[in-house]
């Protein structure tokens, strides 16, 4: 069996952001499941993330990787007008899958995730949701897969309490919500469970959530300075001096 330190070392030339305390999350809920359960990640890249995913996952779980690899909604301030990109980001991530030695696991949908359901049957175990971040899509992502997951199963999401469009999402569809219970973060990186709670489990979940807004601000403050082209101020407030994710 693969161990973390080795599959996440081999990855140190795969682009994508992903921090090595989110890679050793997705390691972790991928491999507490049991043959017969099913992944559905939604924005793959060139397969950072499902490298960690499918190297974790036990034999006999289904892993989807969903990402219609279009040139758009690419990366950090990549929104549009990256065509050229796509085919070569979509060869890229079948090249990594196969170095990585777990093509044959995945089924690789090239698709946006709207149109990509009815090629996914029964209910899902764990949904990884880093697609696009604007608040449409993004919450459109989490309400239309988020039904999907099972009750005890987990949705993380990339990008929470860093993008606008993920945060505004989950304060629609997560705060208040009877469904998700917030267990915490990995820097960007927000776990939830799935099932009914009591009044008390969603009060504690909305308080933890609640506490997270002040590194979303100071995200936003580390964004601005970066736009402003002034990384040694960021840096200077505690930046790595890349974009915060």
């Amino acid at each position: 069996m693969a161990d973390f330190n080795s599959v996440f070392t081999s990855l140190a030339n795969v682009n994508g952001w992903m921090t090595r305390d989110q890679a050793q999350r997705l390691w972790d809920r991928a491999g507490e499941l049991n043959a017969g359960s099913t992944v559905v990640e939604i924005g793959s890249f060139q397969g950072r993330s499902m490298c960690v995913l499918a190297s974790s996952a036990p034999a006999g779980v289904t892993l989807y990787a969903i990402d219609p690899h279009g040139g758009n909604d690419r990366g950090p301030q990549e929104l549009d007008g990256f065509a050229e990109e796509a085919e070569s980001d979509h060869q890229i991530f079948l090249a990594n899958l196969t170095n990585a030695g777990v093509r044959d696991r995945v089924t690789y949908l090239r698709k946006y995730a709207n149109d990509a359901t009815g090629d996914v049957t029964g209910q899902l175990d764990l949904l990884y949701v880093d697609g696009a971040h604007r608040f449409k899509p993004a919450s459109q992502d989490i309400r239309q897969w988020g039904a999907r997951v099972k009750d005890g199963g987990r949705l993380l999401v990339h990008d929470s309490f860093s993008s606008i469009g993920v945060t505004l999402a989950l304060v629609v569809l997560t705060f208040f919500s009877s469904q998700w219970i917030y267990e915490g973060r990995s820097q960007s990186m927000a776990q939830f469970r799935r099932g009914p709670n009591t009044l008390g489990a969603r009060c504690g979940s909305l308080a933890r959530q609640l506490a997270q807004l002040p590194y979303f601000a100071l995200n936003l403050v580390y964004k601005v300075l970066l736009a402003l082209k002034l990384k040694p101020v960021a840096k200077a407030l505690g930046s790595t001096g890349e974009w915060p994710y």
